[in-house]
């Protein structure tokens, strides 16, 4: 009888005081836009803000790899959960990745994104720390996923984010 009456009052507290995951993130998988908009959103932010995992949880599959190149171009993936780790154990710093560009491939219900950013410390003040992610997403039960990413910082030897800014 305890475990009915908690069951009831934590759902009667869930409908009156929360959200769903659904309805709070609803429209950040409406569209291939509205989806890398809230990638990159995800990840910006002053150190004041909270971590957004659920957010970021809910963004991905279930199964999403993330891979990312060194500067010799040796690749390391992992799972998603794999990226909270280390976050979650250091102190959160302003860190702000801002879209530079963004070119988009969609067949039927898959999709390519290519977006090249640069890492800010501050929103509005421009770095030399640039990089290309690959983007991998498809459509599924009225809402996109992304499925996995790649990423490759820009470095000396390969200037891969001032030829992609190039490109028509």
């Amino acid at each position: 009888m305890k475990n009915l009456l908690f069951t009831i009052t934590l759902m009667i507290c869930s409908s009156v005081f929360g959200q769903t995951t659904e309805l709070k993130y609803a429209e950040d998988v409406k569209s291939i836009d509205a989806i890398i908009n809230a990638y990159y959103d995800v990840v910006s932010g002053s150190s004041n803000d909270p971590w957004e995992f659920e957010r970021d949880k809910y963004i991905h599959s279930k199964d999403a790899v993330i891979t990312r190149l060194d500067e010799n171009g040796k690749a390391e993936s992992h799972k998603l959960e794999a990226e909270y780790i280390p976050i979650g154990l250091s102190p959160k710093e302003d860190f702000y990745e801002k879209e530079l560009k963004r070119m988009t491939t969609q067949f039927g219900n898959i999709a390519q994104v290519w977006s090249a950013f640069e890492i800010r410390t501050e929103p509005n003040m421009a770095s030399n720390i640039k990089g290309l992610n690959s983007i991998q997403l498809h459509y599924e039960n009225g809402r996109w996923w992304i499925d996995s990413w790649t990423c490759e910082m820009e470095f000396d030897k390969n200037m891969l984010v001032i030829d992609f800014l190039k490109k028509e």
